[in-house]
């Protein structure tokens, strides 16, 4: 029998731990949060951080396992690659490879130093540094720490005096005492988001979604929606595309999956801002398993690619209909506590074809701030683009959130 280890403990790596053991494997998961759901599935569950590759490493050593994954976990990524190249098992590529795509300072340094697009940058580790380098950027900047997901920590500032308290949030939000400031990249169209899956470096599997955001959230830079099939122009999505692969083959990554976000800037220029070689969060190999058909089941792959199973066939057909992913999240800009979700039946029945709602009544409900401040998720389903988009512009009409008084 296989032993998978998997870094985590959300509800997002449940589907994981299903395919798992549909592949006959034993599933062993990982965090230093013993009360986390996925911990009620697993077979064994291993006390150690994420962050600590060295106790990842031991753990892994100890239980000998066969595989090892940091699904929707952006923290154990490295640890991840760090326990498979020390114990001579696959992964998406080399350990250092992998530091600078989990690392926003590296990987920002690494596509300007590549000739990638890539907007002004610099990372910091002392909060006094970045007040030498105000004419340095192009005014409105983005801080955010170095080694978080999700849109944690992530603050839009246009004015330098606003800088210290976004500073003070990112690192807030991140593990090593790093952040980094970039320039504010206006975007055309929709911001592009997906998990792709790469063999041999060759990215088979890789449809974008449009990303759209909820400008009335606390944080207005955290997705709250994905949409496929994207509307981006056929020329953008392409150079893209290129540039992915271009980035792939540079950093010598091998056979996976990766949460991949992009745009295409105002000035026509391709820009890559994340590649984790992670399947994201929000479930979104699960309903592109659903938009796209059997040939992409990026799950069981990411599984069998572990563990040294044999690959499924793996390979992008037209999307069936519109389908959005979406976010349920909270209204309001402070804590409340939660009394109840009802969805309209009559778009339950006909367009929702999926629902995770994890929050129940009393819980303590946070404004959001992020992606793990959502309340659940939904997959739905529409014949066309006009539909999906008539009907998500009134969801705060047929989602209804109430709280206790």
């Amino acid at each position: 029998m296989k032993k998978l280890m998997i870094l985590g403990g959300s509800a997002f790596i449940l589907p994981v731990i299903e395919k798992a053991h549909e592949l006959g494997c034993y599933v062993i998961t990982c965090d230093y949060l013993p009360d986390n759901i996925a911990h009620k599935y697993s077979d064994e569950y291993c006390n150690v951080s994420v962050i600590d590759k060295e106790a990842v490493l031991e753990a892994a050593k100890k239980h000998n396992i066969d595989g090892i994954i940091s699904f929707a976990c952006d923290p154990g990524v490295a640890s991840a690659a760090y326990t498979a190249e020390k114990m001579g098992l696959p992964f998406q590529g080399p350990y250092e490879s992998v530091k600078i795509l989990q690392d926003k300072g590296l990987f920002r340094k690494f596509l300007t130093d590549n000739g990638f697009n890539c907007p002004h940058s610099k990372s910091y580790n002392d909060k006094k540094a970045p007040f030498n380098d105000i004419d340095y950027f192009d005014w409105p900047v983005i801080v955010k720490p170095v080694d978080s997901a999700g849109s944690k920590g992530v603050t839009r500032v246009d004015d330098p005096a606003k800088l210290e308290e976004a500073i003070d949030i990112a690192l807030d939000a991140g593990h090593n005492g790093y952040f980094i400031i970039e320039d504010f990249i206006t975007f055309k169209g929709f911001h592009a988001d997906g998990d792709f899956f790469t063999v041999d470096g060759k990215i088979v599997f890789g449809p974008f979604a449009d990303q759209l955001f909820d400008k009335d959230a606390v944080n207005p830079y955290t997705p709250a929606m994905l949409i496929w099939p994207s509307i981006m122009d056929k020329n953008d999505d392409k150079a893209l595309h290129d540039d992915l692969q271009r980035l792939m083959y540079a950093l010598n990554m091998k056979t996976g999956i990766y949460n991949i976000e992009a745009c295409i800037g105002e000035n026509g220029k391709a820009y890559i801002m994340e590649v984790s070689p992670r399947g994201g969060g929000c479930r979104i190999a699960e309903i592109q398993n659903m938009a796209y058909g059997e040939n992409a089941n990026l799950i069981e792959n990411e599984i069998r690619k572990a563990v040294g199973l044999p690959l499924t066939k793996i390979e992008e057909n037209k999307c069936d209909g519109h389908w959005v992913q979406f976010d349920i999240h909270s209204d309001t800009d402070s804590d409340r506590v939660l009394k109840s979700i009802t969805i309209d039946p009559e778009i339950n029945e006909k367009n929702v074809k999926y629902s995770m709602i994890t929050a129940k009544a009393g819980d303590i409900v946070k404004p959001f701030t992020g992606a793990n401040m959502t309340l659940g998720d939904l997959f739905l389903r529409f014949e066309s683009r006009e539909e999906l988009d008539e009907t998500m512009a009134r969801s705060k009409e047929w989602i209804k959130i109430d709280y206790e008084n």
